[in-house]
């Protein structure tokens, strides 16, 4: 037995993923145990569950990976400051006290973190245990820890590789080719040319946090016109046939400074950036709008130069630029591929697994095994196992949680199960879904997810305001069974990571009125637009999360019972958390947010937890400040 473990970490979204023998076994991000969104910091706890999940010790480890090349990367931070000293030095001395004291020293620090986690407390301790280690530690390439992890889980023998970020050593974008179980990549573009980087610099002067507040500006998107897409090609990029582009740093300062843009960008746009938190204007909305429009184009150049020089009828996407599932839609519709997959961890928690995987077939030279799907719909599985990867807690461990601390609930046989949740979404209550082992991915996949009925015109604004306590204009996205879902989307394949958007079919439609048609931006979000208008944009589209039955059973039941009661395949599905906190992943977890908002009933494992029933929750502090706004 073989036993390989990824780490990423020290960016955003560290995480954890065991591969043994070329299966991955568990993988999971450190914010859904430290409840800190994107966490960064080294993965204790997220090493700890995987180990645990195999029943492994640190020593009984074969192979350690690392998912970039720390002096690399070191090495760019530094050749940037020299590029634009003195202006940079406040970034460069805020960055360099970590690097100086952990990042250079990477090798002893994970042996170290590993002998912590095992007990130990003594410098003298540590220093005898980690001689013990004999698993070897490896580094894998940024982009290529990408490749590996779009590429090696996907459900093609041969395809294309586009990974796409912010920046990894120096690539912010790669175009590769991957054959059984080898690949090469065979172009880059690098920093600071970066697509993610730009995007990230609409969402900071757009008032919205970087690295966390991107999918803001996609949503908000639609609300938008393009008024200033021609700008932005003319003044900020010089954007190739091949999808390649130079960024005009003239306008941006994140190559030298710990902001995204100043006062060029400011002045090019006709006022400074939008205050976090403030009334979002109808420049917001087109500024969005248009950056989007902008991303899409280059994706789609991208592709095409990929489609070129590979070859292939397939595409693989991994990066954190491939969460942007309207440009992945567009992708799909547009494209030159017959077939595309990304990797539902697309951003830097899924090098974890890339270079994991990576170690197993390219430095190991281990073939990879595919696996033939048992439905015609959908002919390839692919190894991710639907992203179901995390943690899982029995019934056991559910029923003596909540009888420890005197939570009421009804106990449901898995028979019965589907119904009572289908009957309660058809009453309009929002029910909170706890079941299984948690996703891997920043997207909620039906175990841990807060559901409501798509068809009531009030939901989308019930949860919104009352369950996530977030900003009113953000969509949520529909669950449908993977059989129906080209009766009520324009879409006829898989998507069961959430990362594809397509429109609702015309004769599911409403019509706006002229009068409808007029309202300002934001406010055409109440006015009903299809059959299911709580997951219906303003522009028809919908976020679609296709649901097989042979990889999520209990939620397609869930789906295929809701869809009896009402004839309509489809639910709402959103991650179960607040505004600013990690997806929920213990039963306290569940249970606590359940409390702190206005959610109706929780489904933990097979108890059935009733929100009239349930005593007073009372906490010290005010819990909406716990969590920073993201």
């Amino acid at each position: 037995m073989t036993t390989i473990l990824g780490i990423s970490a020290y960016y955003h979204d560290s995480a954890a993923c065991l591969v043994i023998d070329g299966e991955i076994a568990a993988a999971a991000q450190e914010e859904r145990f430290t409840r800190k969104k994107h966490d960064q910091a080294f993965p204790n706890n997220a090493i700890a569950f995987c180990l645990r999940d195999a029943s492994l010790k640190p020593d009984q480890l074969d192979f350690v990976g690392f998912y970039d090349k720390p002096l690399v990367k070191f090495d760019r931070l530094l050749e940037t400051y020299l590029d634009y000293a003195p202006v940079g030095l406040p970034s460069f001395l805020k960055s360099m006290p970590l690097w100086i004291k952990e990042k250079l020293w990477l090798p002893d620090l994970i042996r170290r973190n590993f002998a912590e986690m095992e007990g130990l407390k003594t410098s003298k301790e540590i220093r005898r245990h980690v001689k013990n280690y004999s698993w070897q530690l490896c580094f894998g390439d940024h982009h290529e820890s990408h490749a590996a992890s779009a590429f090696y889980p996907s459900p093609f023998e041969n395809a294309a590789i586009v990974t796409i970020d912010g920046v990894g050593e120096w690539a912010t974008c790669s175009v590769g080719l991957g054959s059984g179980h080898k690949f090469n990549l065979l172009h880059e573009l690098r920093f600071p040319h970066s697509l993610g980087l730009l995007y990230s610099a609409f969402t900071y002067f757009t008032g919205f946090k970087v690295n966390s507040g991107e999918y803001k500006i996609m949503g908000l998107a639609p609300y938008g016109k393009p008024t200033y897409a021609t700008l932005i090609k003319d003044k900020l990029l010089d954007i190739k046939e091949d999808g390649s582009f130079r960024v005009n740093q003239e306008y941006f300062t994140y190559s030298e400074g710990l902001h995204m843009t100043g006062k060029a960008f400011e002045k090019l746009f006709g006022s400074p950036a939008r205050t976090p938190e403030s009334l979002i204007t109808q420049r917001d909305m087109d500024l969005a709008r248009s950056i989007q429009d902008v991303t899409e184009d280059i994706l789609l150049k991208i592709v095409r130069f990929a489609h070129r020089e590979t070859g292939t009828t397939n595409l693989c996407m991994a990066g954190g630029v491939a969460l942007n599932c309207v440009a992945n839609g567009r992708i799909a519709r547009e494209g030159p591929f017959k077939q595309i997959w990304i990797q539902p961890a697309a951003g830097d928690a899924g090098g974890a697994l890339g270079v994991a995987l990576a170690l197993w077939h390219r430095y190991l030279g281990k073939p990879r095994r595919l696996t033939q799907g048992k439905e015609p719909r959908s002919p390839f599985t692919d190894a991710m196992k639907g992203s179901l990867l995390g943690p899982r807690y029995s019934t056991e461990q559910v029923r003596t949680y909540l009888d420890l601390h005197d939570i009421p609930y009804q106990s449901l046989d898995r028979e019965s199960l589907p119904d009572v949740v289908a009957s309660l979404l058809t009453a309009e209550k929002i029910v909170g879904l706890h079941q299984g082992r948690m996703e891997f991915g920043p997207r909620a996949l039906g175990a841990r997810s807060i559901l409501g009925d798509p068809r009531s015109p009030r939901m989308q604004s019930i949860m919104n305001l009352k369950i996530k306590y977030r900003e009113g204009f953000r969509p949520f996205a529909p669950s449908v069974m993977r059989e129906h879902v080209s009766k009520w989307f324009e879409f006829d394949g898989d998507s069961p990571y959430m990362l594809l958007v397509a429109n609702i079919v015309p004769n599911r439609r409403r019509a706006m009125t002229d009068e409808e048609q007029s309202l300002w931006g934001i406010d055409k979000l109440n006015v009903p637009r299809s059959e299911i208008p709580a997951v219906t944009h303003v522009d028809y589209s919908a976020r679609i999360q296709t649901v097989h039955k042979d990889v999520s059973p209990l939620y397609w039941s869930i789906i295929e019972a809701f869809y009896r009661q009402t004839n309509c395949p489809v639910i709402v599905n959103t991650s179960f958390n607040v505004r600013g906190e990690p997806i929920v992943c213990t039963p306290e977890d569940a249970y606590r947010c359940f409390m702190r908002t206005e959610m109706d009933a929780l489904v933990i494992g097979d108890c059935l937890l009733n929100k009239t029933e349930q005593p007073d929750f009372n906490e010290e502090h005010n819990w909406q400040q716990e969590f920073p706004l993201d």
